[in-house]
């Protein structure tokens, strides 16, 4: 069985290694999506197709316990604090 686009995204930029105590927003979920969609060159679905795939796995959007990981990562975080290039 091959993974769907969203268990990809969740396979390649998610992890339960987390190394503080806070929680990814459903806004940071989201804007670490579309950095994984744009590395992937994948377009990106809209949010509430997200917030069913990840409900579907097992994950809440309201309340995530995962962190970011991978080069998602890496470019959401540059994107959203454009001060540190």
């Amino acid at each position: 069985m091959t993974a769907t686009h969203f268990e990809l995204f969740v396979a390649e930029a998610l992890t339960t290694e987390r190394e503080t105590d806070t929680q990814l927003t459903p806004d940071e979920l989201y804007g670490l999506y579309t950095s994984w969609c744009l590395i992937n060159q994948s377009q990106p679905e809209p949010p509430a197709a997200l917030w069913a795939s990840l409900k579907e796995q097992g994950i809440d959007p309201e309340n995530c316990e995962l962190a970011m990981t991978g080069p998602a990562a890496a470019d959401y975080i540059l994107a959203s604090a454009p001060s540190l290039i």
